[in-house]
């Protein structure tokens, strides 16, 4: 296991989820006193994991047929679109 990319992908994802719609609705979920913490951090978690796990099929499904660079320009270029949609409704 390469130590580097584990700990680039963790903080990536780590910066990514703080403060998102997903962070907050667990955080609402959590705030409810009839709710047990424990099944509320569990299903989050298991959330995660699943859609990380789709992820990581998808992008090694896409690796078989779309080369790295061509993936790492279609990435680049959907983070700019979506950063310039989300200043032009700001």
């Amino acid at each position: 296991m390469d130590t580097r990319i584990l700990l680039t992908v963790f903080t990536t994802v780590f910066i990514a989820e703080l403060g998102d719609k997903t962070q907050l609705a667990t955080l609402l979920f959590a705030a409810d006193r009839e709710v047990s913490r424990l099944t509320v951090f569990v299903g989050a978690s298991l959330a995660l994991v699943a859609t990380s796990a789709i992820g990581v099929l998808a992008g090694g499904l896409l690796n078989r047929y779309v080369s790295e660079r061509h993936l790492h320009w279609l990435a680049g270029t959907a983070f700019i679109i979506i950063g310039i949609r989300t200043l032009w409704k700001a």
